[in-house]
């Protein structure tokens, strides 16, 4: 399976994706932040959209929905536990659901967190996912719906993909993340090193991804709840793993 991914940035600093199932020229976006962008980009490459995968309900991922479904008559797919907040929605999809963009297959993974119902989609035949608002490069979502365990058994479910699995996310927070990994992680070289292409990425006003599994484990300490260093770093070496995470993710949130 071989997907085409066009990614371009939307309102300040929302990602789109447009994909491209090679074999069928089947094309749909993840998420739809902005309708001008995505016209842009549209316009751009010619691909016509017939699905939009929703990951979940905030305003920044369904904006140009129902503006996009009334122009070129896509289908809505999104959480079924959001579905009364999805504009637009046709079909609702939960956990294990099998999604097809052509042939190209995915599944949909629940990752709450971020928000009660958010889902990702993972396309294992191209080992890509888009996992929005719960996976970032060196971070996490916030949680506005649920509580730190919540969104750790979600991580863990994402970690649990191949290693090589690709990772879209949602936004470009990328060069924050990286600063505020390294208050919490310090003498991880990895991560240094990370830190400094990213700079460089960005100084040239180039996008920081995607990223991939292994870059996550290695590097972002919201997948690293189980490492002794940032254990000891945090005073928590014998702390639980879901309150290792919780204490990361407060410590973020006030950065």
């Amino acid at each position: 399976m071989t997907l085409q991914i066009e990614q371009f940035m939307c309102r300040s600093d929302n990602f789109g994706v447009l994909l491209r199932d090679s074999e069928t020229g089947t094309v749909a976006l993840i998420d739809a932040p902005e309708e001008t962008a995505i016209l842009e980009m549209i316009g751009r490459t010619g691909w016509r959209p017939s699905f939009i995968l929703t990951t979940h309900h905030h305003p920044d991922h369904v904006e140009a929905n129902l503006a996009l479904k009334e122009r070129f008559g896509l289908k809505i797919i999104g959480p079924a536990a959001e579905a009364d907040r999805i504009p637009g929605i046709d079909e609702a999809v939960r956990e294990g659901d099998v999604v097809e963009i052509g042939a190209a297959r995915a599944r949909v993974i629940e990752t709450p967190g971020h928000t009660a119902g958010h889902v990702s989609y993972h396309f294992a035949g191209a080992n890509i996912a888009f996992t929005a608002d719960t996976l970032f490069a060196l971070g996490c979502g916030r949680l506005f719906e649920c509580k730190p365990p919540v969104m750790l058994e979600s991580l863990k479910k994402l970690a649990a993909l191949p290693l090589e699995t690709q990772i879209y996310c949602g936004h470009e927070y990328t060069q924050a993340n990286a600063r505020f990994a390294l208050t919490v992680d310090p003498t991880n070289s990895a991560l240094k090193e990370r830190a400094e292409k990213i700079k460089r990425l960005r100084e040239e006003g180039r996008p920081t991804l995607p990223t991939t599994i292994a870059e996550e484990l290695a590097t972002n300490p919201f997948m690293r709840w189980h490492d002794p260093v940032i254990r000891r770093n945090l005073g928590m070496e014998r702390a639980s793993d879901a309150e290792v995470f919780a204490e990361i993710r407060k410590r973020k949130d006030v950065a």
